[in-house]
């Protein structure tokens, strides 16, 4: 059995904040030995330049709370990610300063990354990623804490304490990944692998405010109220997701967690402190327009699946009113299928991997995900 611990916090009062945090932290008592005098990474999820209201980031004052804990305990604290983009300290400077994550450094003393090295590791753990490249600074630490925000995702429904690590991978080599593993089970896979080789002390994930529909980055803010932390960043995931009312197991890093015997992917698994989940009453989550669907048993013929599967699965539009030609959706594509026609993205639809980036990385909300017209006829 894993525990996850859930305590109430119903804004972004720093004070409110910091009991909320601290009560989780405090729980976890022989890590908080282990990690005394130790250099910690605080991993935030930096995903793009997005102020703290939008819901897209880690909120500051979770992250001040946090690094106020472990510095209460003598350690050295690092924030940092690996944002969408170049991997570069204009990149960093940018995204710090519009997250608050400056302020935080500036009113704690703790340190910004700004070591854009990138260094090959050898995985063992992993069953697909056996050699990766990091962001130094993870190698470099004693502990990474995945301080993650709670939020629906576009391609793999759900993200957290396992997905927030995918920012270890340094900025332009995701597109990369994300051209390597272009479906969710795929991507779930990797996921785990990099988890592993992470193997966060701590994850807690920021659920004051999340993010519904089709998140990361184009959802719309839904309050929740609350602070979850976790040794197991599989047993945070599968609580977050409940909470928000979303089969655990569909998520697909949660179900391919359970099937390579990580965590079971249930609440039976799990032991809740604090509140319970008995006490927590969230309605559920809208998901993401980009969900697919796969109602088709393993006798149906491969050429019926593939033609429903790829009719009825949601794809990027532009929305050109919105858009301000800044490209960014071209520069992040895997699959370099976005031209920037008269200064305006088209996409070549037919090439698309769905992997939904382009939505992610624009900074205008410009990109929507549109459900097929065979999807709204049949499943509406």
């Amino acid at each position: 059995m894993e525990t996850v611990y859930i305590e109430k916090c119903d804004g972004y009062n720093y004070r409110v904040v910091e009991k909320a945090v601290f009560k989780c932290l405090e729980k976890i008592q022989p890590l908080n030995d282990r990690m005394k005098d130790k250099t910690i990474l605080v991993k935030v999820n930096l995903l793009k330049k997005n102020k703290p209201e939008d819901a897209v980031t880690t909120h500051p004052f979770v992250v001040e709370a946090i690094v106020r804990y472990l510095q209460g305990i003598q350690c050295k604290v690092i924030i940092g990610d690996s944002p969408g983009g170049p991997y570069n300290k204009k990149m960093l400077d940018g995204v710090y300063k519009e997250s608050q994550m400056d302020q935080v450094a500036y009113r704690t003393g703790c340190q910004l990354n700004y070591d854009t090295s990138v260094i090959e590791v050898y995985n063992g753990k992993a069953t697909k990623l056996k050699r990766m490249q990091i962001i130094k600074v993870a190698e470099d630490v004693d502990y990474v804490i995945s301080a993650a925000k709670l939020k629906t995702h576009s391609m793999m429904t759900f993200t957290g304490a396992v997905k927030n690590l995918f920012g270890v991978i340094p900025g332009v080599t995701k597109t990369e990944y994300h051209f390597k593993m272009n479906n969710p089970e795929n991507f779930a896979h990797h996921l785990i692998d990099i988890c592993q080789y992470i193997n966060p002390v701590i994850s807690i994930i920021d659920a004051v405010e999340g993010m519904e529909g089709d998140g990361p980055a184009a959802g719309d803010k839904r309050h929740v109220g609350l602070i979850m932390a976790s040794t197991s960043p599989y047993a945070l995931d599968t609580a977050a997701a409940h909470v928000i009312g979303i089969e655990p197991l569909s998520v697909p890093t949660i179900n391919i967690a359970n099937e390579r015997g990580i965590f079971c992917g249930s609440i039976k698994g799990l032991i809740a402190k604090g509140i319970g989940f008995d006490d927590i009453d969230i309605e559920p989550f809208k998901l993401p327009q980009s969900i697919n669907v796969n109602f088709f048993s393993d006798k149906t013929p491969k050429f019926i699946k593939s033609f429903f599967i790829n009719n009825l699965r949601a794809k990027p539009v532009f929305d050109h009113k919105l858009c301000t030609s800044c490209g960014i959706c071209k520069e992040g594509c895997p699959v370099a299928i976005i031209d920037m026609d008269k200064g305006k993205p088209t996409l070549d639809i037919s090439k698309c991997i769905c992997c939904f980036c382009c939505n992610e990385l624009c900074p205008q909300k410009a990109v929507k995900i549109k459900k097929s017209f065979l999807h709204r006829l049949l499943m509406d």
